[in-house]
């Protein structure tokens, strides 16, 4: 009698440890590839809009509270600040789709440009301009004022940015007197938008504008890392200044008015705007610009001329408005609802990025930079036996008189490119707000020059008239504007982001129609299902109680403004 044996059905533990290494090197592989990928195509544009939030504004706003309630409780205000401007960006939101997509995460701001490939003041537009109920009404008591206050959120961003760059220059060339300091500032920027214009790229991201943005964040985040570690805080204490205290709610000094100012110069109406924009750009297809061949016959043999003739091209582009093509203008007639979206491949190619980029943005580079900046001024300015008040020029003056010359170049380097990105970026927002919301179509350059001159007159009029001892208080009160503002802009988006009717894709898929054909062979029919991309209830009312949040503390400061109490 034969015995048959059978062969061990277990692999040997050779064969299972290659697996398994296998399985973590393609892994490896994998998440290595997803990060070039991302740095490739998607990074900067979480910088972009990242800079909005430590701009010259936030600097004066956090050494004030720095310098007035030392590290607590304003550290915590910094926190709840960032979270808030996450909220407002990112929404957790798990998309109604397939088990295989749904842990897709969706973002606020960005989403709404991802998903229906319009920017913020567009579909605000498209959302009131023509209303189905009272139309001239609500264009005329809700559209255009929303637009106004919007402008004037643009202002007073630009005129922080203008008095904080033309501050950040007068430290580093003392002769140099603010008027002369704010004039260069207007034309320098005005200059770099000629050269990298976002606008005019047909849809696609201007890597030089990113890349010059990321290089000057970069060198404000080194400035501060440097100052924090020479200035040696406490950082027991320092890092207690992130728990709540009841020392928020004190009148004297006015802590609630130093922290919506903080929350006004932080979450920013510009960069909703701005967010929303970028976001509806395709940073995956890059396809060229198709080239016009040249006519030999005139063609110059002088490479010279050629380049000067590009050169001048580019420049005269910036004086003349491109017009609205007729196909552009027929598709912001289509209400909400009836619109044709981005494709669900464009959302799943730029979602997740997105959302990466963004909050690693916020939490990594705009909280730490503020934090700083408040550790810095309690570190140094601090003394809860005096008032103390703690200015930009005071600041940079104690930073050279206790740390030396280093300290206070710092310190005035990484004020100029605060301000640099910050301005080039809050007048990028201006062309964003009056083409999407009234369809203003004129020329780069003159929108650029009208913002920056309804900034520049009131800043050229402090800085002469009241000199430094007003441009903080200037500085304060423009945030604390913004944070006004604020709840107005915040609203539509929040409402449009929860809306079935804007945020949806479609997806084909082609099925047998018995009821065509033959039964051996019907016709495939193509229908299109809705995906819903809208925020939850849960996240809808989230953000609507910040949104409540804001509105009541916004009340709160306009009372005691009109008592006289501003925050001393």
């Amino acid at each position: 009698m034969s015995s048959h044996f059978s062969p061990d059905p277990s692999p040997p533990e050779s064969t299972i440890e290659m697996v398994r290494g296998g399985r973590v090197s393609g892994k490896m592989t994998t998440t290595l590839r997803t990060i070039v990928h991302h740095v490739k195509k998607h990074a900067g544009v979480g910088i972009i809009i990242a800079v909005g939030y430590f701009d010259p504004g936030n600097w004066s706003v956090d050494l004030q509270a720095g310098s007035t309630f030392g590290y607590r409780p304003m550290l915590f205000v910094i926190l709840l600040a960032g979270i808030m401007a996450i909220i407002l960006q990112v929404s957790p939101f798990l998309s109604e789709m397939t088990e295989r997509d749904a842990h897709l995460k969706q973002i606020l701001a960005a989403r709404l440009g991802s998903v229906t490939g319009l920017d913020l003041a567009t579909h605000c537009r498209i959302w009131l301009y023509k209303h189905p109920k009272h139309p001239k009404l609500i264009r005329r008591c809700v559209l255009y004022p929303l637009y106004v206050l919007s402008e004037i959120a643009i202002i007073s961003t630009d005129l922080a940015e203008l008095l904080g760059s033309a501050i950040g220059l007068c430290l580093l060339f003392p002769k140099l007197p603010i008027w002369a300091g704010v004039l260069i500032t207007g034309v320098d920027v005005l200059i770099f938008l000629i050269v990298g214009d976002p606008t005019r790229n047909r849809g696609r991201p201007v890597r030089f504008f990113e890349i010059v943005m990321v290089v000057l964040v970069a060198i404000v985040f080194i400035c501060f890392v440097i100052l924090v570690v020479k200035v040696s805080p406490n950082w027991p204490e320092a890092f207690y200044g992130f728990v709540p205290s009841d020392k928020l709610f004190q009148s004297t000094p006015n802590a609630l008015y130093i922290a919506i100012g903080i929350i006004g110069s932080t979450v920013m109406p510009h960069t909703l705007f701005l967010g929303s924009y970028l976001s509806t750009q395709d940073r995956v297809e890059v396809v060229p610009i198709p080239l016009e061949l040249p006519d030999l016959d005139k063609l110059s043999s002088s490479r010279a001329n050629s380049r000067f003739r590009r050169w001048w091209q580019l420049f005269e582009a910036q004086f003349r408005a491109e017009e609205t093509s007729e196909e552009r203008k027929a598709e912001l007639r289509i209400r909400h609802g009836h619109r044709e979206n981005n494709p669900l491949s464009f959302i799943k190619a730029h979602m997740k990025h997105g959302l990466v980029d963004i909050v690693m943005s916020l939490l990594a580079v705009a909280v730490p930079i503020n934090a700083a900046i408040v550790i810095v001024a309690a570190t140094v300015f601090y003394d809860p036996n005096t008032l103390s008040d703690g200015s930009l020029f005071k600041m940079h003056t104690l930073l050279g008189d206790t740390l030396g010359k280093g300290a206070a170049f710092m310190f005035a380097l990484a004020l100029v490119c605060s301000g640099q990105t910050a301005s080039i970026t809050a007048t990028f927002a201006g062309q964003l707000v009056s083409e999407g919301f009234i369809q203003w179509r004129i020329s780069p350059f003159l929108r650029r020059l009208i913002t920056r001159l309804l900034s520049l007159i009131p800043s050229m009029i402090v800085a002469i008239s009241s000199g430094r001892s007003g441009i903080n208080r200037l500085l304060i009160a423009s945030q604390v504007v913004l944070s006004v503002v604020l709840p107005f802009v915040a609203f539509p988006l929040i409402y449009l982001t929860a809306s079935r009717n804007v945020m949806y894709a479609k997806r084909g898929s082609e099925h047998p129609d018995p009821s065509r054909g033959s039964r051996r062979t019907p016709i495939k029919v193509r229908s299109e299902e809705k995906i819903d991309f809208s925020n939850s209830y849960m996240m809808t009312g989230f953000a609507f109680l910040v949104w409540a949040v804001v509105v009541v503390a916004n009340v709160y400061v306009i009372v005691m403004l009109g008592m006289g109490d501003t925050g001393q």
